[in-house]
């Protein structure tokens, strides 16, 4: 059944952004579990070569969505697998953390951004540049504040998931995510960068890096997934609108797959539930209820990715929605593409 959606009015905010120079261009859908029901495309890849349009294939840096397509989707297989319980104290059975004291978190804290972990990423300043020496660093740092106590958003929460991950799962980051959950769910063009000539050329580019002076176009924005050679928790991933509705369609009926991931839909009810009680910003498990929404009544959750990224999930409607931007082509200024993102979602969730 076709969703009820003013697709006029999303096409017309969608290109007012490109007009204002909020982003140069757009991609987006909305579906269901059976599939998309509306999608399309505004502005041009990069405002140096106009006659380069936007396309459905555009392929994006999706930045902090990461945490959730190669993060919360892998840490759900291995609590799935029995492998890790989410309330278990991480020294009980990570030798890497045992007598620092990360030893006192636990994978619920860091999923819920109250592990009190340091808040800013700041890797090369304190550890260098040897990805073992961050690793190391990272693990045995001190904490910001006692775990529980406050929700604080931080990189750090899935760079250390990532290393837990590997921990447990005994490979790779980019490997275990692409044979458990990207391969499983048909989502060939998601993958760590760099990215090969081919898919640089539909790649939307992002910011100028100081170090070559050139846009960045099929290497991560984020610094720290870079300095990492591309593959870390907490940016790095690669993707396209289609694949990013595959797995939302997943998400929303783990039955129409044809061979599953390795999480299932106990994972996703249990992280699309508030945990962090009275606290604020009320947090699920990565996944938090979106701005401007009321979780009891409107279940609308949502996860953004700094490069202009975002995709929006609702169980009780049975609705999900995707907005891709590359927005830090022009800036990092945040206030443009908010209000552009939250007229988005209430016009998809109407």
């Amino acid at each position: 059944m076709a969703l009820d959606l003013d697709t006029d009015r999303i096409h017309q905010l969608l290109h007012a952004g490109v007009r204002d120079k909020v982003y140069p261009g757009a991609v987006w859908a909305i579906g269901d579990s059976q599939g998309t029901h509306a999608s399309g495309t505004a502005g041009v890849l990069d405002p140096a070569q106009p006659d380069e349009p936007m396309r459905h294939d555009t392929v994006f840096d999706v930045a902090s969505l990461t945490k959730i397509l190669a993060v919360w989707s892998t840490i759900g297989t291995l609590v799935e697998d029995g492998k890790l319980q989410l309330d278990a104290e991480l020294g009980d059975f990570w030798p890497e953390v045992n007598g620092y004291p990360l030893a006192q978190v636990t994978a619920r804290h860091l999923l819920t951004h109250t592990a009190g972990v340091p808040l800013r990423a700041n890797l090369k300043n304190l550890y260098g540049t040897d990805p073992q020496d961050v690793r190391d660093g990272v693990l045995h740092e001190a904490l910001h504040r006692p775990p529980g106590e406050a929700v604080e958003y931080t990189d750090r929460a899935a760079l250390i998931l990532g290393y837990l991950t590997e921990h447990l799962s005994g490979q790779h980051l980019d490997s275990y995510a692409t044979k458990r959950v990207w391969a499983p769910l048909g989502m060939p063009q998601t993958c760590f960068g760099p990215l090969p000539t081919e898919a640089c050329l539909r790649c939307a580019p992002t910011e100028v890096d100081d170090t070559t002076g050139n846009r960045l176009r099929g290497t991560a924005h984020d610094f720290s997934a870079r300095l990492l050679g591309g593959v870390c928790g907490i940016a790095g991933a690669f993707s396209v609108l289609g694949d990013l509705a595959a797995f939302l369609r997943y998400m929303l009926d783990p039955t129409q797959t044809t061979e599953s991931p390795g999480f299932g839909p106990d994972w996703v009810k249990e992280s699309l539930q508030i945990h962090t009680k009275t606290m604020t910003p009320p947090r699920g498990l990565f996944w938090h209820p979106a701005p401007g929404t009321a979780y009891e009544t409107d279940d609308i959750w949502v996860h953004y990715g700094f490069t202009g990224t975002g995709m929006w999930i609702s169980p009780a409607k049975n609705r999900w929605a995707v907005l891709l931007t590359n927005k830090l082509y022009y800036t990092r200024d945040r206030e443009p593409l908010t209000h552009v993102r939250n007229t988005f979602r209430t016009l998809a969730f109407a």
